[in-house]
């Protein structure tokens, strides 16, 4: 059974220069146009990292290859999933993310299944995230989104910039 089904509609990296894997996620990808957000804070009163408030920034880069979104995470400031990854084993491949059909239902399963939610959040009404943690078996983490119609039409405009 399945926890969130549905296409895979962002591939992430956690980098330690964010302008080296845009320039290599160009070259390789042909992805063109990035759009940077500096210093993004996930704050206590809208994020939980292993069970707790959490208080981190982060610069955040996103583009589209194709209708896949990429994104690129450098961890700034606090501890996060992100931190965790780096200090575990360096920069890399960090989740897939999938949009659930009904995240909240999509959470429960995952809990019912025995899969823990390492990282969670709410963005200001316009997006929640949930990370599932694949470690045990020997996968980073998948990340369950529930766009707003705001986040999509922003996502929608860094989509046709890069084409």
């Amino acid at each position: 059974m399945s926890v969130a089904g549905g296409p895979v509609t962002q591939i992430a990296w956690v980098v330690e220069d964010i302008a080296a894997g845009e320039k290599f996620l160009t070259t390789v990808l042909g992805a063109r146009r990035w759009m940077r957000m500096p210093d993004v804070r996930f704050g206590p009163e809208s994020t939980v990292y292993r069970g707790e408030p959490a208080d981190f920034t982060a610069h955040i880069s996103l583009c589209y290859s194709g209708d896949t979104q990429l994104e690129l995470i450098q961890p700034v400031r606090g501890a996060s999933i992100y931190t965790e990854f780096l200090e575990r084993g360096g920069p890399g491949l960090h989740h897939i993310c999938l949009e659930p059909p009904d995240f909240d239902a999509a959470l429960k399963d995952a809990a019912a299944q025995g899969i823990d939610v390492v990282q969670q959040g709410d963005m200001g009404g316009q997006m929640r995230f949930a990370y599932l943690d694949g470690a045990a078996s020997g996968v980073p983490f998948v990340e369950l989104a529930e766009i707003g119609p705001n986040m999509r039409l922003f996502f929608e405009q860094i989509k046709k910039d890069a084409q």
